[in-house]
């Protein structure tokens, strides 16, 4: 062989192992790359989990809350029935004492109960 051959052969073998060794060098960059991705794509899964758990709750909250409000209308509504009972019974009253008085001029006592 010639060594005008020989050092174009170790050139050339020289030109492939430093290729290869680039090669190398990338694919554990990608493979590192996609360790990474997938730690962040379950990290971002448990997060989306917790997520959706939170809103379950807040769901379940707003039911309770919607539940008791709903309660405490009905509630308010027979209570203000009662209290619009009770100042019709009180303005009843209060007529029938102005007419016993009005018709009434004697200096007796008057019982309006």
């Amino acid at each position: 062989m010639a060594p005008t051959m020989a050092v174009a052969d170790s050139k050339a073998i020289a030109a492939k192992v430093k290729e290869e060794e680039e090669l190398r060098k990338k694919n554990q960059e990608l493979e590192k790359e996609l360790k990474d991705s997938r730690e962040r794509e379950e990290q971002m899964r448990k997060e989306l989990q917790k997520i959706w758990e939170r809103l379950r709750v807040a769901e379940e909250a707003e039911e309770r809350l919607c539940s008791q409000l709903g309660e405490l209308e009905a509630e308010s509504f027979n209570q203000a029935g009662d209290y619009n009972a009770h100042i019709l019974s009180l303005k009843d009253k209060l007529s029938k004492a102005n007419v016993l008085v009005n018709n009434h001029r004697s200096p007796a006592p008057i019982s309006i109960l």
